[in-house]
């Protein structure tokens, strides 16, 4: 089922891509959040117009937008393909060494600059179905930046291929590279105009024939507590302190349920992401996570119930609560487009693949696109192991991711009357 008469160029591309530190910085209020996210987004304006594609820009915010130009009399809808150009704050991700381990034998990986990072089946147990294909990982110290570059190299190897190949019919396709995926922010400053896509597939996923049409719906909330101050030396029956009001709080919160290390499945949670203060004012950080947008608010009034709890401990201290959005479950949005999941199912079909709906325990920059106007599922690109040293890639699932993409485009280009 490979594309015939093609020597793919995703693997290739995705070790160069990943030498380049991206690394994207919750703390930065900037957009994007490190300037070397840039680095990235340059060299990829250039292959892009080393490939022919003429309008490939980068704008201020970071993203980069370019066009694979229409090869059809139809008025097919415009497509969208995005990856993010970022990786995690987890783990280093400066001076990675990408290894290329030809033709895997099943056995240990065992990373040579620090030999205490062993990749196993054991515990990897995917690895166990990529025997025999060609494995990339990192060499030790750093992670490797398959979430996402993977997807970056897989579009970018698609948009090569079409370009070689203009008698395959297919609408116009917007390519979209983002920053600060990893931080929340990831389309924050997309200009939806500009980019004139009417659905989309972001390339972001794992597991060879997964297709997530369902995510998290995601808050934040941030708890503030406010003690009184005095001098240590003088404080008996005055000083109130925030940060022990804090702790306490924090100590009630559940070991055994509703905490992301006790839950799984379709279980949502609460998890304290931050902790910090003084005397006068502590705070606590936390995301809050559900697939049913309307437990959110559950879990938001248990968490403050328990705030308020703490501070009952701590006469004299009051309690801020604060709740934002941060992204809603893109199923919402795709339950009314059905055909996008549908389409995406057809071309792994095509591919020779059985596709697998899955739901993300996370969210993704198809999350927010699709309430904001974009329709937006996530496709797999064999990215595994993500924000550790652990992570790997397989080469024949980035080939594969490819493959599907052509049929995609040209499924929305033959439904099309």
């Amino acid at each position: 089922m490979a594309l015939p008469d093609y020597k793919h160029t995703a693997a290739d591309r995705f070790m160069r891509y990943v030498q380049i530190d991206t690394q994207s910085d919750p703390a930065s209020p900037t957009q994007p959040s490190t300037d070397k996210q840039k680095d990235l987004s340059r060299v990829l304006v250039n292959d892009l117009l080393e490939i022919g594609i003429t309008d490939a820009a980068l704008d201020e915010h970071g993203y980069v937008y370019a066009t694979i130009p229409s090869t059809s009399e139809k008025e097919v809808p415009v497509l969208c393909f995005c990856s993010h150009v970022d990786t995690a704050p987890d783990c280093s991700g400066a001076g990675v060494k990408p290894m290329l381990h030809k033709r895997y034998d099943g056995r240990d990986i065992v990373l040579p600059d620090d030999t205490s990072v062993v990749i196993s089946s054991g515990n990897h147990t995917y690895l166990k179905e990529r025997v025999g294909d060609d494995i990339i990982t990192a060499s030790g110290h750093t992670l490797l930046g398959a979430d996402d570059k993977a997807g970056v190299a897989i579009i970018m190897d698609l948009a090569t291929y079409l370009l070689q190949h203009p008698e395959i019919k297919h609408g116009k396709i917007r390519i979209l590279f983002t920053p600060d995926e990893e931080v929340g922010r990831g389309v924050a400053a997309v200009d939806m105009k500009k980019l004139g896509a009417q659905y989309g597939y972001t390339l972001d996923g794992g597991e060879r024939g997964h297709l997530e049409g369902e995510t998290f719906s995601a808050d934040a909330a941030i708890v503030t507590f406010h003690g009184i101050s005095a001098h240590p030396g003088y404080a008996k029956g005055k000083m109130v302190h925030a940060v022990k009001a804090a702790s306490a709080f924090v100590s009630m919160l559940p070991k055994d349920e509703w905490c992301p290390e006790a839950t799984e499945g379709m279980q949502g949670f609460v998890h304290p992401t931050s902790i910090d203060g003084g005397l006068e004012k502590a705070t606590v950080q936390f995301i809050v996570r559900d697939f049913d947008t309307a437990k959110l608010a559950q879990h938001e009034e248990r968490l403050k119930a328990l705030a308020l709890k703490a501070a009952e401990q701590f006469p004299g201290v009051t309690v801020d609560f604060a709740v934002k959005e941060q992204y809603r479950n893109m199923k919402e949005v795709l339950d009314n487009h059905p055909y996008v999941m549908d389409y995406a199912e057809e071309a792994y079909k095509r591919a020779g693949m059985t596709a697998q709906r899955m739901s993300i325990r996370g969210g993704t920059d198809g999350s927010r696109l699709s309430f904001m106007g974009l329709p937006c599922p996530n496709l797999f690109t064999g990215e595994m192991g993500i924000h550790s040293k652990q992570e790997y890639v397989s080469v024949q699932d980035m080939e594969k991711a490819v493959e599907a993409l052509v049929y995609l485009a040209q499924i929305w280009e033959e439904k099309t009357k």
